[in-house]
């Protein structure tokens, strides 16, 4: 039997009400009963010099056609549906930007930031048309904070495309591989997006098991 357990909040919708969820051998999991997502242990969470040794790891080669069919699955929906010439912010760039490539070439305007990448502030003053994070989501300690800030960066009527693997088909989560990324620690699935969708005025298209449109409205 899982005890509700009031000593922590969800660090999306800040509710106390979470509960232990899993646990494998490096950290436990909570899970949250107003947003449904699942989190990593605070205690858990790396320190940044132990993050960005990680993320210097990853290849992301703009000239690789396979990293552009990845992520052409986000690029080809949105696309579809931006009008034309429109001003983009690709956030959580990493080490090779990529996305903010194919749409530049799309014909949008495209600024990009990352914390650890392309830490640019100014970057984050401005507004947009649309906002894509590209298998980011799932790395924010604080999801809360980085959600308002795409609030305040996102114009009236503008496109939020993200990627993450959703938890919706995961049927063992303590086998789940996504999890065992060390640098993975905030789960989402469509019912927490329709829960940000409802309070915050969103319009919510799930085109897959990792890709989300969200319409502001």
């Amino acid at each position: 039997m899982q005890h509700l357990v009031s000593s922590i909040n969800c660090p999306l919708c800040l509710s106390a009400n979470c509960q232990i969820y899993s646990e494998d051998r490096r950290r436990q999991y909570w899970h949250c009963a107003q947003c449904q997502l699942i989190f990593a242990d605070p205690t858990a969470l790396l320190n940044a010099e132990a993050e960005l040794n990680i993320y210097q790891q990853h290849q992301n080669d703009p000239q690789d056609q396979r990293y552009r069919a990845f992520l052409n699955k986000l690029a080809a929906p949105l696309l579809q549906r931006l009008p034309s010439s429109m001003k983009g912010l690709d956030f959580g760039c990493g080490p090779g930007p990529t996305l903010s490539l194919m749409l530049a070439e799309a014909g949008h305007q495209m600024a990009i930031y990352d914390p650890y990448f392309a830490n640019e502030p100014k970057v984050l003053t401005g507004q947009y048309d649309f906002i894509c994070a590209t298998e980011v989501i799932e790395h924010f300690y604080r999801p809360a904070q980085e959600w308002q800030l795409w609030l305040q960066l996102l114009k009236p009527g503008g496109w939020l495309g993200l990627m993450t693997k959703l938890t919706d088909e995961v049927d063992d989560f303590k086998s789940w591989h996504y999890k065992n990324d060390p640098t993975h620690v905030s789960f989402f699935s469509t019912t927490t997006f329709e829960y940000l969708a409802t309070r915050d005025g969103f319009e919510l298209e799930i085109l897959g098991p990792d890709v989300i449109l969200l319409h502001k409205v």
